[in-house]
């Protein structure tokens, strides 16, 4: 185990503090090891992260140390950022067969007719792999316990919320200075996201993209294309800003339109309001359907869409560069949602209509919810 370090990004306890919840699953399933390879995971229980080019995966014993399996090349950063040590980890040469390497682990600890926890979901896991896997370990029991390792990841620490709430920040000081910059200039998309790009890497962020900066229009542009023509009269600019810092991603949406527009203004107004009823509504215990229902019926009493295929809201935390996701489904919020809010929970909250979209990073608290982004809840008039 490595000594306490400034590089790392939590306390020495924390992490050991997740190892002991891990293995509730591990003694739950009467396991010898957990097998972890998602790269949220690694980095959630190792402090070290980094891209599958080849395949690099932790081994969590029932009872021991982690040890963690990777390319030479990165025992740098490994070193550098985990709380672990160098005698946690066991490396390979570029030519040499990662799965082999961790069958050897494997039976070195003792473990080639033992109980091995798998998450069978995991994008690390295709069934080529897990096929080569079961074979270099034929005497090995693999057990599924997919679906239970993020949820341990749920309910964010003290220093998990401070991360989340410095990216909240710089969500909020770039939707400021996008807004004035706007403001007697033209702007397209690409525009908008070099001046929030610039402000997150100007303030401490993280390397990452700007966000989701694309035109408004009807109900389905939340994933647009970035666009280079200058927003006319009556155009919206949607703005939803992913700084991250330390790993840690906040979200916010807030849209601009170009010129005065009374009638989209009164829209983006009802909105904000069903949303405000939404936040009202959340506090442990209440079932995240309920909370849900708030905002997919006060859309449909307002008549402000026809069809809401979409979730209202979802888990934000940690999302390394290197994942395939860019949003945290682990909790999701939609009218069959039957689990239950709990203090240290958070979540991007958002909602939108006819080319408006409002949305907040929120965090649960004891007696209710607390917005960390801070940004004005409105339209902005550009």
């Amino acid at each position: 185990m490595a000594e306490e370090n400034s590089t790392i990004t939590f306390t020495v306890k924390e992490y050991t503090d997740r190892m002991v919840r891990v293995r509730e699953i591990i003694q739950a399933h009467k396991l010898d090891a957990l097998l972890i390879d998602q790269t949220e995971f690694m980095a959630y229980f190792t402090g070290f992260s980094v891209s599958e080019n080849m395949y690099r995966a932790c081994l969590i014993p029932a009872v021991g140390e982690p040890v963690v399996m990777f390319r030479a090349i990165d025992m740098g950063p490994f070193t550098e950022g985990s709380w672990l040590g160098a005698g946690n980890a066991v490396t390979f040469a570029d030519w040499e067969d990662p799965i082999q390497v961790l069958a050897g682990i494997v039976r070195q600890r003792g473990w080639e007719s033992g109980r091995i926890g798998i998450d069978e979901a995991s994008y690390c896991m295709p069934v080529a792999r897990y096929r080569q896997l079961t074979n270099a370990l034929p005497n090995a029991q693999f057990i599924d316990v997919s679906g239970q390792i993020q949820l341990v990841r749920t309910i964010k620490s003290s220093q998990e919320i401070e991360y989340i709430r410095h990216a909240s920040g710089l969500a909020d000081q770039a939707m400021a200075e996008l807004v004035v910059r706007a403001q007697g200039r033209e702007m397209s998309a690409r525009k908008a996201a070099a001046i929030a790009h610039q402000v997150f890497m100007d303030r401490g962020g993280d390397t990452s993209r700007a966000g989701i900066i694309t035109t408004g229009r009807g109900d389905d542009f939340l994933h647009g294309n970035l666009h280079d023509a200058n927003v006319e009269d009556g155009d919206i600019l949607h703005i939803e800003l992913l700084p991250f810092y330390r790993g840690y991603s906040a979200r916010l949406m807030r849209p601009c339109i170009r010129g005065e527009h009374p009638e989209r203004l009164a829209q983006a107004r009802k909105l904000i309001s069903i949303q405000d009823q939404q936040f009202a509504q959340m506090r442990p215990g209440v079932k995240a359907s309920v909370v849900d229902a708030v905002a997919r019926n006060g859309i449909k009493d307002a008549k402000l869409r026809g069809e809401f295929p979409n979730i209202t809201g979802y888990t934000v935390g940690y999302f390394p560069l290197s994942t395939p996701h860019t949003s945290d489904f682990t909790r999701v919020f939609h009218p069959g949602s039957d689990w239950v809010l709990e203090a240290g929970m958070t979540f991007h909250m958002y909602l939108s209509a006819s080319g408006l979209a409002f949305s907040e990073t929120v965090l649960v608290t004891d007696t209710g919810v607390e917005l960390l982004t801070r940004a004005p809840r409105q339209a902005h008039v550009i």
